[in-house]
């Protein structure tokens, strides 16, 4: 018995290190731990609830952004696939185009997403299908690529467009962006009349 819990431990490690020591219950019943035995292993110290269906390893070293790990697994679907990839406000600061700090956390997440539970505050969720070429990884979790984030501010309207035409000019400068990666944009969305006027002022 106790080498079987030993292995189980193990195997919880193992999942939890590539989280930033999170887990979900589903993760834990994976590795060998039942779910009666969840609020135990809480009550003894060993794990923290950080959420409904998500906890964490009290020995594992905090990160630097433990929320976007956690916020990251609540999206997950019912195959255990995180579906939220962080965008707009909060891919522009994960990505140091810019120094502000959102008070919430922007994540796009697939159309089809659903949550019969309410959406926790501190998340602003948009809906769109990324395609896999929109996205990058990026303190552990999905976030959406520099170019992609900038079209989508600018869809959204909240952030001045000289603001955006700066990032932009700035990420290239600094090799964020790539000028392949602006005329695939331009060519993608070459009928949209905002996108076209936006990039006619793009350094060359």
């Amino acid at each position: 018995m106790w080498k079987e819990r030993k292995k189980a431990a193990k195997r919880l490690y193992e999942i939890a290190e590539d989280q930033q020591g999170f887990f979900t219950t589903k993760q834990a019943k994976a590795a060998g731990f039942a779910e009666n035995t969840h609020p135990y292993h809480v009550q003894a110290g060993n794990w923290i609830r950080e959420h409904r269906g998500i906890y964490r390893l009290a020995s594992f070293p905090r990160g630097e952004r433990p929320d976007l790990m956690l916020w990251s697994l609540w999206s997950r679907n019912r195959g255990e696939v995180a579906q939220g990839v962080y965008s707009h406000q909060t891919a522009v600061t994960l990505q140091d185009l810019s120094d502000v700090m959102p008070a919430k956390l922007h994540m796009t997440v697939p159309k089809s997403f659903r949550r019969n539970s309410e959406i926790p505050r501190v998340l602003v969720l948009h809906f769109a299908d990324l395609s896999e070429s929109d996205i990058r990884v990026a303190y552990g979790v999905r976030v959406t690529k520099p170019i992609r984030t900038i079209l989508d501010l600018l869809k959204g309207g909240d952030v001045p467009i000289a603001t955006l035409r700066q990032t932009l000019n700035d990420g290239l400068r600094r090799g964020l962006i790539r000028r392949s990666e602006v005329a695939e944009a331009r060519k993608r969305f070459a009928g949209n009349k905002q996108v076209r006027s936006f990039f006619q002022k793009v350094a060359a």
